[in-house]
């Protein structure tokens, strides 16, 4: 993990193309672009350090659906930096061809909950690979692609899941995603503070200021943060973010 707090764009795929979407809800997304590998080539322009990346139709299906795209930006991007992808991964089968494909990370979202067997196989199978996402509202996880929301509690999920050997936490606060409204910083730094691996936040990033409060908590766990919205609709730069995230960090 890079020792400066990371802002790392996010290119979700939808039907091929990169959108964003408000609150996880697939009826009104948001197109940026119809050619996904561009847009990772633009970031990795930019200065990005690492890409994430979200198949939302597999999130949706249970199983990959952006597969075409996610290779285009592998062979857009390279080996120059790593790319962590999310959506559908519910098998081994799954996460071995993306790594094979060139994915560094991935990340299981909905399995780790539901077959948390399944999660603790991968951290084994796969050791240095595999982040786990949670994403939460009013403390509870939610699941499929957020439209159930369950009864765990995302801080006792957290701390098993680091005990499996996940690289990293991926917290996403669904009632900030999408809505240009702020990360919920409170609430981060309370999942991170207990956990020895690192916490990325997402949902909510809006401008530098955001950036400001995520690099004041960098001690606390909080590694990175990423950001969609912001960036396509230009509330954030995202070249300025980075550069003010590095001035930012600890100096190490």
């Amino acid at each position: 993990m890079d020792t400066k707090t990371l802002i790392i764009p996010a290119i979700d795929l939808k039907d091929g193309q990169c959108v964003r979407l408000r609150q996880g809800e697939m009826e009104g997304a948001t197109v940026f672009s119809d050619d996904p590998a561009a847009m990772a080539k633009h970031w990795l322009a930019q200065g990005a350090r690492r890409l994430h990346l979200v198949d939302l139709n597999g999130a949706f299906a249970g199983k990959p659906k952006n597969e075409a795209a996610v290779r285009s930006i592998i062979e857009a991007v390279g080996t120059d930096i790593p790319v962590q992808l999310g959506g559908g991964i519910r098998d081994l089968e799954t996460i071995e061809r993306y790594l094979d494909l060139g994915i560094t990370y991935v990340i299981i979202g909905t399995a780790a909950v539901k077959v948390p067997g399944f999660l603790h196989e991968a951290c084994d199978a796969f050791p240095g690979h595999v982040m786990v996402g949670l994403d939460a509202k009013g403390g509870k996880v939610a699941v499929d692609g957020w439209s159930k929301l369950t009864g765990h509690d995302v801080a006792d999920l957290a701390k098993r899941f680091e005990g499996y050997g996940v690289e990293a936490i991926i917290y996403t606060d669904i009632g900030r995603d999408g809505m240009m409204s702020g990360v919920n910083i409170e609430a981060t730094v309370e999942l991170a503070r207990p956990l020895h691996v690192p916490v990325i936040a997402s949902g909510g990033i809006t401008n530098l200021d955001d950036v400001r409060k995520l690099c004041a908590v960098h001690g606390e766990g909080i590694t990175g943060a990423i950001t969609g919205r912001a960036i396509y609709e230009g509330t954030l730069d995202f070249r300025a973010a980075q550069a003010l995230a590095d001035e930012l960090s600890p100096k190490f």
